[in-house]
């Protein structure tokens, strides 16, 4: 959750500025190519999706690893 709301911040420009490297920044400056080049804004995306995914799929699996009520 924190990684979609730092790049949510980050898109509407609330978050880290411009020499910081963000997936919200490059979402933004992805958005202006959206219609010559939209693979600028579609990469970050991806990336955003794929992190949020990942680490969800890694607390699953780490709480039925370590909880004991689980393996009831």
């Amino acid at each position: 959750q924190a990684i979609l709301i730092e790049a949510s911040l980050s898109f509407l420009g609330l978050g880290v500025q411009e020499p910081v490297a963000a997936w919200g920044l490059m979402l933004r400056g992805g958005a202006e190519y959206a219609e010559s080049a939209p693979w600028v804004a579609l990469y970050p995306g991806i990336a955003i999706s794929l992190a949020v995914f990942g680490f969800n799929l890694f607390g699953d699996a780490l709480r039925d690893w370590l909880d004991p009520k689980m393996k009831v």
